[in-house]
């Protein structure tokens, strides 16, 4: 799933500040991170109770195996008929419910007297005593059931036989339930809009990773694939949508309303993690790609105001450049993608049915940004890119989870591409992944790709796979493989296992064993088996600085750690040595050849070069691990970029800052050295370099901008960034057109954000101008859309409270998602601690915040200066209720501990933080568990930063600005 959550792409970064006297700073987040959701693959696996990462509080004994997390072996589902039926009005105890019968075909693998069959949250209509009926297939006869029973913990309905089943035998297990439709994004659930005045519910699905229990009983494990016959019954004036398109449609009349039967065709064999169905009044846009129907659906007046159309226009070739790219057809007859008003990720890559966040499939060019237009295109090829690698061809289990949504986070951008081949798109990969990714796989508490099966098993454990080291680090990883394989090296093997394993299970070596056979086709020279690279890279934690020398040819790798002195408690069977593939280019040019580095230290001439020449390693940065140098280069790059920067890639001039801001933060080198590669960039028109730059400053921001050091970075930051404002005011002819090129009108938001927060008047002065032509029309909004996110905060942050509720008005009224993000997240941009409060106590008000959007809001309040300590006092303060409400999902309740701790870097907050974890023992952290860990040592690596680098820096920006 797209990291709804998730999960962060680059623009929306709202970093806005009120200038006036830099009184604050506010960095309010990247746009969600292109958060796609829950993504696995299950397996059925007999002996694993709880691993590391949950305790399970129970003294039940475990060697009954109801007590165990994971299913027996001993029972396979064939095929399932379920039968639905959502009420879309609440009923006398003014809740809302859904009615359903299922029964599942089942083979008896092994003689057992027991089955166990997962079941959340549902009630049992009692046949006879029992919870369910049992019944032979075919001429055998079926044990009589002795007793039955519901183990919540667990989440087993568990049925005891009088005698064993019979091993080849197929049974069928039947059961009427009741469920609530509750708001709770989980299962089967409700999500609520308005529309002219009247509210409309919709009855929606996301199954994943563990709640298609919420919805029938079921063998809920990505590896228990079954067939899936799927009946809705539903209100007449609704439309029902499923997996497979509609067999048969029939009305019925039921007290005294009319209903719909709508019976669909059968899946193929597929995961219950993927199943979905949706009963709604939604509208739709609908065309065909050769004989795929593909259909857009969203609220009617969205849809009819042509909101659905780009994600129709993009939808076609991307299905196309997939079916090309893995050399196999879409393996349904129809594409359904839906936008919802509430939902918990980014997207959820359902077969065939494909559901959304509004803001991640609508866009309306009125309202809606270039980076609005982005999400959409890379989270619909993300979605659709599982259609067949995690859909067709499924991990067996959870901890293989990376492999799925790290290769969909790749080639996402591949999708993109192709539907919007004029955006280079391909290169934002270094930034949203990449460089993203490395702050955390940097620290010691970071974890590797893989978990070994044992290790993952509760709902909670799973849900804490779904982090970036899965999505990013995965993506990079595989377009590093991908890059010294060749892309067609890459697509012969991925072919060949889509054809292996369709609608089967596999574990991630499966994938290496049919690349090693393409590698071993076409030739291709490799140090070593692909298996015995790619496990350096994925069964440890981490990755290497690779530092050449250029006066002896010296070059070698150690275990990146942005904090030196931390410990590594993990073990590595290799060590933390990994098999490095190099690409490098001198002033004389790029050199045709890669040369891979296999051991800790090796020299090669290839890397000697003397002044003035230089070495520039990892092109393009292909490959995941940074570069430091000898100085004398360092000081021979820095040349370069002072004379002429175009000589690099653009992607190489955003390394060069990337890398030494992190080598700085590791003590490698000094953090004067690291301040001067952002030296050129008042000469410096391109997205990339600048883009890096702010991302490492920002954290000079965090540390400082309660010091004084932060007036002189202010002023620094106002020299450099002032040419490049003036740039696009002169090419955009003072603000009234548009940059042709994506990443031109992607700097020039950063222009904008960067001028404003750091109180350019001249900025400022034009946020407000805008402020108030809109306030004297209401209607005519004058910002272009490109530009809101940044405007719209230094309106806040500027305006006082007249500004404040007039741009909550507008939230309010706000009919597209992505305006409604933009207000939402520019409104955490005011410099006044009580505008603040009450805007937190609001998150907590479902009629005011959604609550999808709770926890993001409580992330923008904590980016702002002054919202930081608010937002902490308050979560403190709240810490059960906003475990209730939002504690198992998945990546949003990490990113809440780690956005309102980002600035610690006192003894005393520290004390805190230890203090909070202590408190909150009995309550947990949920998906925020590895977060905390990861939020103590970043707390303790910020504390010494600050002591050891506050007067350097300060003397530095004193000195730039003299």
């Amino acid at each position: 799933m797209a990291a709804g959550f998730f999960i962060s792409k680059s623009v929306g970064i709202v970093a806005i500040v009120l200038g006036l006297g830099a009184v604050a700073t506010i960095i309010a987040l990247s746009v969600v991170y292109a958060q796609e959701k829950n993504k696995g693959t299950p397996h059925p696996d007999t002996n694993s109770t709880a691993g590391p990462g949950t305790t399970v509080t129970t003294t039940a004994d475990p060697s009954k195996p109801w007590n165990r997390w994971r299913l027996p072996a001993t029972l396979k589902p064939e095929i399932y008929e379920v039968s639905l039926q959502p009420f879309l009005t609440p009923d006398a105890n003014n809740m809302y419910i859904f009615k359903g019968n299922s029964s599942v075909v089942f083979v008896c693998v092994e003689a057992t007297n027991l089955i166990l069959i997962h079941s959340n949250k549902l009630n049992y209509t009692m046949q006879g005593s029992f919870h369910a009926t049992l019944q032979a297939e075919g001429d055998g006869r079926a044990p009589s059931i002795s007793r039955t029973w519901l183990e919540t913990l667990t989440q087993y309905l568990v049925v005891e036989l009088s005698a064993p089943l019979q091993q080849g035998q197929r049974y069928r297990l039947s059961s009427s339930f009741t469920g609530e439709l509750a708001d709770d994004l989980a299962g089967f659930y409700r999500s609520e809009y308005t529309e002219s005045g009247t509210k409309h519910v919709v009855a929606t699905t996301q199954m994943q990773a563990a709640d298609a229990r919420k919805a029938f009983p079921c063998f809920d494990e990505p590896a228990m694939k079954a067939n899936f016959t799927v009946t809705l019954i539903h209100p007449s004036n609704y439309t029902a949508l499923s997996n497979m398109p509609v067999k048969s449609s029939r009305q019925e009349m039921r007290g005294d309303q009319s209903w719909n039967v709508t019976e669909f065709e059968t899946t193929p064999r597929m995961s219950t993690y993927l199943l979905a169905f949706i009963v709604s009044q939604f509208g739709h846009v609908e065309d065909k790609s050769g004989n795929v129907l593909i259909s857009i659906w969203g609220r009617p007046k969205a849809i009819d105001e042509g909101q659905g159309n780009y994600a129709l226009n993009v939808t076609g070739p991307i299905l196309t450049f997939f079916e090309e790219h893995y050399s196999t057809p879409y393996p349904l007859p129809k594409s359904d993608q839906v936008g919802l008003p509430d939902f918990n990720a980014g997207a959820m890559e359902n077969w065939g049915l494909v559901t959304y966040r509004e803001n991640s499939l609508l866009f309306d060019d009125k309202y809606s940004s270039i980076g609005n237009k982005e999400r959409v295109v890379t989270v619909i090829a993300h979605e659709l890119a599982h259609q067949w690698f995690g859909n067709l061809v499924t991990l067996r289990w959870w901890n293989d989870l990376w492999l799925n949504e790290g290769f969909a986070s790749y080639v996402e951008y591949l999708g993109a591409d192709s539907a919007e081949p004029s955006w280079n798109i391909k290169d934002l990969m270094v930034l949203n992944e990449v460089h993203e990714v490395m702050a955390t796989d940097a620290l010691a508490t970071s974890h590797p790709l893989s978990f070994r099966e044992d290790e993952i098993n509760t709902p909670d454990q799973i849900s804490e796979v779904f982090d970036s080291i899965a999505y990013s680090k995965g993506a990079s990883v595989l377009r590093m493989l991908s890059d010294f394989l060749t892309e067609d090296v890459f697509k012969e093997g991925l072919k060949s296992y889509l054809n292996t394993f369709a609608y089967n299970n596999t574990v991630y070596a499966d994938l290496w064993v049919h690349l090693q056979e393409a590698v071993e086709k076409n030739n291709v020279l490799l140090p070593d088996t692909i298996s015995n690279i790619m496990d350096r890279w994925t069964l440890q934690m981490g990755f290497p600085v690779v530092t050449a020398n250029t006066l002896t040819g010296t070059i070698n790798q150690t275990h990146f750690l942005l904090d030196p002195n931390s410990h590594v408690d993990r073990p590595s069977i290799f060590n933390y040595t990994w098999i490095v593939p190099i690409t490098w280019m001198t002033r004389e040019g790029i050199a045709n050849d890669r040369y891979w580095l296999t051991k800790a230290t090796d020299t090669s001439n290839m890397f000697k070069v003397d002044s003035p020449n230089w070495l520039l390693l990892n092109l393009n940065v292909s490959g995941y691990f940074r570069v430091n140098y000898n100085q004398e280069n360092w000081d021979q790059l820095l040349s370069q970029l002072s004379i002429d920067h175009t000589v690099f890639p653009v992607i190489n001039r955003a390394q060069i800052i990337d890398d030494a801001f992190n080598l700085a933060r590791a003590k490698y080198v000094s953090v004067t050295l690291a301040l001067n590669t952002t030296r050129f960039l008042s000469q410096e028109t391109e997205y990339m370099p600048w883009e890096a730059a702010l991302n490492n400053l920002q954290y000079f921001q965090l540390m400082f901008d309660r010091s004084e050091v932060f007036g002189a970075m202010t002023k620094y930051m106002q020299m450099q960034v002032t040419p490049l404002f003036n740039h696009y005011k002169n090419i955009t002819g003072n603000w009234t057109t548009i940059p042709t090129d994506l990443m031109d009108q992607y700097n020039e938001v950063n222009a904008i954000n960067t001028a404003c927060s750091y109180g350019i008047t001249e900025c400022q002065e034009l946020a407000t101008q805008y402020l108030s032509k809109w306030m004297q029309n209401v209607s005519m909004n004058p910002v272009p859309p490109n530009l809101r996110s940044a405007i719209y905060c230094s309106m806040v942050a500027t305006g006082g409270e007249e500004a404040w509720d007039f741009l909550w008005k507008r939230f309010e009224e706000a009919i597209v998602v992505s305006e409604a993000d933009k207000l939402r997240t520019a409104l955490a941009c005011s410099p006044h601690s009580w505008i603040l409060s009450r805007y937190l106590e609001y998150t907590l008000d479902p009629t005011k915040i959604r609550k999808q959007d709770a926890t993001s809001t409580i992330n923008s309040i904590a980016s702002n200066v002054v919202g930081q300590p608010l937002a902490w006092d308050f979560i403190r303060g709240n810490w059960k209720t906003l475990f209730s409400q939002y504690g198992g999902g998945s990546f949003s309740f990490s990113r809440l501990i780690l956005s309102v701790t980002q600035r610690f870097s006192s003894e005393f907050e520290l004390q805190q933080l230890e203090q909070f974890k202590e408190d909150n023992q009995d309550i947990g952290f949920g998906s925020g568990t590895r977060a905390l860990e990861q939020a103590l040592e970043r707390t303790r690596t910020n504390i010494d930063w600050v002591k050891e680098n506050r007067e350097t820096v300060l003397s530095w920006f004193k000195g730039e600005t003299r």
